[in-house]
């Protein structure tokens, strides 16, 4: 798996933020609304976590 992930980070009009992975070569995106009492870092860290876990599986059906 070599892929290109994106990160974006959207502030919205009502003030909360937005954040967006996206993966260049599965063209798989995940778009998550962040807890603004919660460390923008720390959330980023983790969806990304979660986001490589997804991509991972995602490898592994596709090669089945």
């Amino acid at each position: 798996m070599n892929s290109e992930i994106q990160i974006g980070l959207v502030k919205l009009a009502d003030g909360s933020r937005l954040l967006r992975l996206s993966d260049t070569a599965s063209r798989l995106c995940l778009e998550k609304r962040l807890d603004p009492s919660a460390s923008v870092l720390r959330q980023k860290q983790h969806w990304l976590h979660v986001f490589r876990d997804l991509l991972s599986r995602e490898a592994t059906a596709s090669a089945a």
